[in-house]
């Protein structure tokens, strides 16, 4: 006999109607925490006008409230026992020459008891008997006839006067009002609670108008945010002459200002890819196609294999070797990818080894070089580099200076700065071509040929090296009468760079530290 073994593994169905119930409630409670997020910039704004005027308006009724409640029991207890001793007074006026108390030494507090309306008085004698009580039928010499509706003597809300003879008190008078405890009367009430029905409703208004006034506030506020979306948008779609066009002085018109000074350099740099897709495809086409036709020709034995042909195929190569190293050394530059060496460097020896180099090179252009420099001028950094950014800037003046023209070098040692300035004769530059000198890919002059006119990589890797020494290269020039470019990088200083590297080599312990952290916590 075997025994049934039953799965304790609930069915797949049951499983997803859990999670299906679990991902229900999970987004009950997404929506409950973000329904406030869930509105408009524009009714959240005029949300929190509405409560801000709503606090506002309770705190205030609520601190005059208590004061005026404070004020206003100290001016009814005043006025009830300003009715107490105006009363006490005239009675003992007229007590004083009757010598009793009659009906007609007590009316004074009967007048007193109908024009004050909603107040009681009692009036007793020295040995405390009541001889007027107002909530009676009948009082003062006749007698008292019925019950009285008074508060017990002494109570906290009965005011009491005496009435004072020769010096001599012959009873008292007591004031206190029906139906309060304050001794309010029913028009002080009245007041009161008309009082708090106004500031109730001054409040309702100030809410109100709080409202009204966030709600514009805020859709004033949001229409430039809104033409930043919608001209985000249509940046995204790629309509990149788009522009939010934004007028003012304020901080979302400079805002404005900013972002489509960014669609312009975004369009800018666009249309500068799209010139260097053409330029790159052309520079590898041609020399590839030579390359190609060549190779082809010799092996078809259109063409000898001799040493000419070999020439054109390597001097093809070499110009394909160089636009590659050309932009694997502006990538690595930006990247950071290789590590800059540091070390003193001699920027008058530096230079002159380039001028050597390239002497040949500029009087073969059919320009004259010339080479000035201050002696002991001394940066802190890579040689290398320097030197690239020397050469570069040389190259680009020989592109750009016709033959017959001159170029200039000089090596200047100032305050705290050492310069590198190459001068040329050239066809000079316009403000905005200085401006846009340095972007990558960009030519001062697009209808140059491919051999004369480069890609416009150079001055960017310039650019790139010298930001790299803590330096700024600096652009002057006419159109027409040639252009001056100069390296700016500071002055070698021992105690400074000491300085510098101690804080470097901080900065590497402190990341080889959090490195090793993370390392341990993986």
């Amino acid at each position: 006999m075997s025994e049934e073994i039953k799965d304790p593994v609930p069915p797949v169905e049951a499983l997803d109607e859990e999670a299906d119930e679990l991902e229900e409630e999970e987004e009950k409670r997404h929506h409950r925490s973000f329904r406030w997020r869930s509105l408009s910039y524009t009714a959240r704004m005029t949300l929190s006008f509405a409560l801000i005027a709503a606090m506002t308006a309770l705190v205030a009724i609520g601190v005059v409230s208590l004061v005026w409640e404070q004020h206003f029991q100290s001016y009814t207890q005043d006025n009830m026992r300003t009715v107490a001793e105006t009363t006490a007074s005239e009675i003992a006026d007229r007590y004083e020459h009757v010598g009793s108390f009659t009906n007609a030494v007590l009316q004074p507090a009967g007048y007193a008891v109908g024009v004050t309306k909603g107040v009681g008085m009692q009036v007793v004698d020295a040995s405390n008997k009541i001889v007027f009580d107002s909530t009676t039928e009948v009082g003062g010499v006749e007698g008292i006839v019925g019950p009285s509706i008074a508060p017990q003597p002494g109570h906290d809300n009965m005011a009491h006067a005496p009435i004072i003879v020769k010096d001599q008190a012959i009873g008292s008078v007591r004031v206190w009002v029906y139906g309060s405890d304050s001794l309010l009367r029913s028009a002080d009430q009245e007041f009161r609670d008309k009082s708090y029905q106004a500031m109730v409703l001054a409040a309702v208004i100030a809410i109100v108008l709080a409202s009204i006034f966030g709600y514009f506030f805020a859709r004033n506020l949001v229409k430039p945010i809104k033409r930043l979306t919608d001209t985000a948008e249509q940046l995204k779609e790629g309509n990149f002459e788009a522009r939010a066009h934004l007028k003012g002085e304020d901080e979302l018109a400079h805002f404005g200002n900013t972002f489509d000074a960014m669609a312009e350099a975004v369009e800018r740099n666009r249309e500068l890819e799209r010139r260097l897709t053409t330029d790159v495809a052309h520079e590898l086409r041609t020399p590839l196609m030579a390359i190609q036709a060549t190779v082809e020709a010799m092996v078809d034995g259109v063409l000898p294999v001799d040493e000419e042909r070999l020439v054109t195929v390597d001097s093809e190569v070499m110009r394909l070797s160089r636009l590659v190293d050309s932009l694997l050394k502006l990538s690595r530059l930006e990247n950071r990818s290789k590590p800059t060496k540091r070390e003193i460097v001699n920027v008058g020896e530096v230079v002159q080894g380039i001028i050597s180099t390239h002497e040949a090179y500029v009087q073969e252009s059919g320009l004259t070089l010339t080479y000035k420099a201050d002696p002991d001028v001394y940066i802190y950094g890579d040689p290398d580099l320097i030197r690239q950014a020397t050469a570069n800037l040389i190259s680009n003046a020989v592109r750009y200076t016709d033959e017959g023209g001159s170029i200039t070098v000089r090596v200047k040692r100032g305050e705290s700065m050492a310069s590198i300035a190459v001068e040329d004769t050239g066809i000079g530059l316009t403000p905005e071509e200085a401006r846009m000198v340095f972007q990558r890919f960009w030519r001062a002059d697009s209808g140059r040929d491919r051999e004369s006119g480069g890609l416009g990589i150079g001055l960017t890797v310039v650019k790139q090296i010298v930001e790299r020494h803590d330096g700024w290269v600096q652009v002057e020039g006419r159109k027409g009468e040639g252009a001056c470019f100069t390296i700016h990088i500071p002055l070698y200083n021992e105690r400074e760079q000491r300085r510098k590297n101690e804080s470097r080599n901080r900065g590497d312990g402190k990341s080889s530290r959090n490195s090793s952290s993370r390392s341990r916590s993986r």
